[in-house]
């Protein structure tokens, strides 16, 4: 047996330990249906580490009442990260965390009863330093027609045990071992902190170790798709995050063996003008047929457009 199979398998047959770690921003409510989560969960955590982006703490009422319950059994981190990054304060995160093994999920999602057993026993099964699982989305029943008829809040599944695409990887739901980390001088890239993608970096810079990063998709996870979020606005703004996000990778070599070419870029940028034309063209001509449908469209526009607007040099800063 290797190294690397026995400290993989070790998580379950030796009981090494777990932490979940996970950043907030007021979302206190949230968090409240969280943390009850991870307490109820079949494979109890044995570290939950909270990192608070507001520097007024308001997180930690929530969390002491937490720890006053369900102490000694977890242990339970809290810290703040006062500067406005969702990448330092991920990092901070890691330097908290006590064991080998990193589970990571987002303050407004839930956890599935038999969600971190699972993973767990994805990453022996599957002999993974990395795993990571599908985030639903939930659409209330009372949201606009179009939302829920549409398909904009996209969840990417396939088969357990399939390798990531580098394309569809997202930190919202994974389990990591340590050693996937070593050489990384900070894991999530701060020239991300609020423009969003240091997760998508990270994994992408993993996988382009070597690293095998599975697909799980029995390890479920949903996220309550907020009010704010039912908007044209939001989607479309989200929409060309994502593909300013894509488009950075591509620059910096994350989505292939080496970085691109001159001639790859021009293609890629070529083919975002191209997609983002026809995209806003079956937008119009959509709409007769439904607003969703119209919503479709126009987010490929402004994902085209974003990754357009890298050329410029501009960045929309979600979290800022």
């Amino acid at each position: 047996m290797s190294i690397q199979q026995n400290t993989i398998e070790g998580i379950v047959d030796n009981g090494t330990g777990v932490s979940i770690c996970m950043a907030t921003y007021r979302r206190a409510d949230q968090l409240i249906l969280l943390l009850n989560d991870l307490a109820s969960q079949s494979r109890c955590p044995d570290e939950i580490v909270i990192v608070d982006n507001d520097p007024a703490g308001s997180a930690r009422p929530v969390v002491e009442k937490f720890r006053e319950t369900h102490q000694p059994n977890i242990a339970v981190t809290y810290a703040i990260q006062p500067q406005k990054n969702i990448a330092l304060t991920r990092n901070m995160t890691l330097a908290l965390a006590s064991h080998p093994w990193i589970a990571f999920i987002d303050d407004d999602e839930r956890a599935s009863p038999t969600w971190l057993e699972t993973l767990i026993s994805c990453a022996a099964k599957q002999k993974a330093k990395v795993v990571l699982g599908p985030v639903i989305p939930v659409v209330p029943s009372n949201a606009p027609n179009w939302i829920r008829k549409g398909n904009l809040y996209e969840c990417p599944r396939m088969p357990t045990g399939t390798v990531v695409p580098l394309n569809t990887m997202r930190i919202g739901n994974a389990l990591m071992h340590k050693s996937a980390l070593q050489g990384e001088a900070q894991a999530f890239d701060p020239a991300y902190g609020v423009t969003g993608g240091s997760d998508s970096d990270l994994l992408t810079r993993i996988a382009q170790k070597g690293i095998r990063i599975v697909w799980c998709d029995e390890a479920l996870v949903e996220e309550p798709v907020d009010v704010k979020r039912m908007t044209l606005n939001w989607i479309l703004k989200r929409a060309m995050r994502g593909g300013q996000d894509y488009a950075r990778h591509f620059l910096k070599g994350r989505l292939t063996p080496s970085p691109p070419s001159l001639g790859r870029r021009i293609l890629f940028f070529s083919r975002a003008s191209i997609q983002m034309v026809v995209a806003a063209g079956l937008s119009l001509v959509t709409l007769p047929l439904g607003k969703h449908h119209a919503a479709f469209w126009l987010a490929k526009t402004w994902a085209n457009f974003g990754k357009l607007a890298v050329l410029s040099g501009w960045l929309y800063r979600e979290y800022a």
